[in-house]
């Protein structure tokens, strides 16, 4: 399985967040919309969540 990745270096915020999350997609999912919530003070809906699924990315091979 292909592991996903979520970057924050990739989208500019008032924080200037670097964190990156990687793992299998669900995994990523779960945390990128906690991150986001707690972090970036977004709202916790199901259009946020397709959104974040949305700019996930493969992991690339090391």
């Amino acid at each position: 399985m292909t592991r996903k990745v979520a970057d924050c270096r990739k989208y500019p915020s008032e924080s200037h967040c670097t964190l990156t999350i990687a793992g299998e997609e669900e995994e990523v999912l779960r945390a990128a919309t906690a991150h986001a919530v707690s972090v970036h003070k977004h709202e916790d809906t199901p259009e946020l969540r397709e959104q974040i699924r949305g700019l996930l990315e493969d992991e690339k091979a090391a």
